[in-house]
């Protein structure tokens, strides 16, 4: 199962190949609730430990200067304007202006309108990302499909994605519908993510990736969070994502490791790789490092690259900036060294 020709496999055929059937409610439920359950007592344990791991001196630079590089640096209020937009876009492309080694965030990520005021700002910091070099500049994100609720239509929430993918969006975080998982309307939402995907195409350039949103702050118990993790990969997620940001509790380093696992256990079954993105409540470095550590030890360190890993955050930065300002000169600077979003 884990030949080429088997991770190139498109969604709904791979899918059917490991569920030994089509995505019914019937057969996604078998599968689902045949995945053993978390010891959440063993789990929780694991990533505390995992949280005291202390890294070197050394190491804490190259760090510190890896979160920077992984961050998705988000605004995603009502009050949110083009200029509040340009402003974030000016701290992603130059997050320290004093240090010209410091390195760029991974995206931007704001609400879908905010898309073309986003990728106007960036300029060629943008549009130098082609799919020969898909790192080489900042993406835009937008999240989409009814953000943070989830709770319309499919086909506004199809028109929300198109809209945000036409405007020039290079990713898209969609949430899934809560009800309908906790219900066990589990083809529902397998068929929406496929969906939202085949919305994410773009005429005449790459389309869109996918973070899954799962919400795990309404999910309940680690066994929900596992299932939701497993049926968004099976319907073609590119990355799987903790939270909004909007409902608490957000990311934590026990829920991030659950779909960890989840992740490292696709890889092995499909060779696959599918990335992850914590979002919300990590607001430090000493925080983003534990995360670090934890994606190190569960998936390999070849997992650190934007690709497949992410931090969703906004205060962050700034910890991490004050952070590499200490490590540069010795001491802390002012509270005005960083800009407050």
């Amino acid at each position: 199962m884990t030949s080429p020709a088997f991770a190139a496999l498109a969604t709904r055929e791979r899918t059917t190949t490991i569920l030994g059937g089509e995505a019914t409610d019937a057969n996604l439920r078998r599968y689902l609730h045949g995945i053993p359950g978390i010891d959440a007592v063993g789990l929780e344990q694991r990533a505390s430990g995992l949280g005291t791991r202390s890294i070197k001196t050394s190491s804490k630079r190259w760090a510190i200067d890896k979160i920077v590089s992984l961050i998705d640096l988000t605004t995603l209020e009502g009050a949110d304007t083009p200029g509040k937009v340009r402003s974030l876009v000016g701290k992603a492309v130059a997050p320290d202006p004093s240090s010209p080694d410091c390195p760029r965030v991974a995206a931007v990520c704001v609400y879908g309108d905010m898309v073309g005021a986003a990728v106007e700002a960036l300029g060629s910091a943008h549009s130098a990302r082609t799919p020969e070099t898909p790192d080489a500049g900042i993406r835009v994100a937008a999240v989409a499909t009814a953000f943070p609720s989830g709770r319309a239509s499919l086909a506004v929430k199809l028109a929300d994605v198109a809209d945000a993918v036409n405007a020039g969006a290079d990713e898209i975080d969609m949430v899934i519908d809560r009800g309908a998982f906790l219900s066990g309307r589990y083809g529902q939402v397998f068929d929406e993510i496929v969906a939202v995907k085949a919305a994410c195409a773009r005429e005449g350039g790459p389309d869109a990736h996918l973070k899954v949103i799962l919400e795990t702050g309404e999910l309940n118990t680690y066994d929900n969070v596992r299932r939701a993790s497993w049926l968004a990969i099976l319907a073609g997620g590119d990355f799987i994502k903790t939270s909004t940001g909007k409902v608490a509790p957000a990311a934590t380093l026990p829920v991030t490791l659950s779909m960890l696992e989840v992740v490292r256990d696709w890889h092995r079954l499909t060779g696959v790789r599918i990335g992850v993105k914590p979002a919300g409540g990590i607001r430090t470095s000493k925080d983003a490092i534990k995360y670090l550590v934890t994606v190190a030890e569960t998936v390999g360190e070849e997992w650190l690259t934007p690709q497949l890993f992410r931090f969703g955050a906004s205060g962050l930065l700034n910890d991490v900036l004050l952070q590499r300002q200490k490590m540069t000169t010795g001491h802390y600077s002012g509270p005005d060294y960083v800009t407050i979003d």
